[in-house]
């Protein structure tokens, strides 16, 4: 019996194949559809850029050149694959090192929004009556509004900071 066979057996022999053999069948069934294996690479090329920043990009992020010689110079210059900014700083130096911020976002926005969600839907649904009506309709006016625009009005009334943009976005 080959490994295959025994993750797809119908009748596990035991609670660990079981559970092994449907996370082989999502798998199976994630590995069918294109877009979803599209996504996949797109996220693990994202984290590998992230992993490697310090070694992809050829510059500091943050310091730039000579503001007289390398500064707007366009993309495919020599030694700057993007070109340069007002500042002379590296464009793909700075894309490189900004995937690490947009990783942290999204892991952050993603730990603070399930527990609130969560907590939302529980009370709901424990509750019921009255209680469940007030969180549903709360929950229908924040998804009447675009998201980015709910999301920029909390900033604006949070203040600016990374911090208050995740926060506004998680809860949204």
């Amino acid at each position: 019996m080959t490994r295959r066979d025994w993750l797809l057996s119908d009748q596990p022999a035991s609670r660990s194949q079981a559970r092994l053999g449907q996370a082989f069948r999502t798998w199976l069934a994630f590995r069918s559809n294109w877009l979803a294996m599209v996504g996949l690479g797109i996220v693990v090329l994202l984290i590998l850029v992230a992993l490697g920043a310090n070694l992809i990009a050829p510059h500091d992020p943050l310091l730039g050149g000579d503001l007289r010689t390398e500064r707007f110079l366009p993309p495919l210059t020599e030694g700057h694959l993007l070109g340069t900014d007002d500042l002379a700083r590296d464009i793909f130096s700075r894309i490189v090192h900004g995937s690490r911020l947009t990783l942290m976002v999204v892991v952050l926005v993603a730990v603070i929004a399930t527990p609130i969600g969560l907590l939302v839907g529980t009370t709901a649904g424990y509750f019921g009556g009255w209680i469940d009506t007030v969180l549903m309709r709360l929950t229908d006016i924040f998804l009447a509004f675009p998201r980015l625009i709910l999301a920029l009005a909390f900033v604006a009334a949070l203040g600016p900071g990374i911090e208050n943009a995740i926060i506004a976005i998680a809860i949204t």
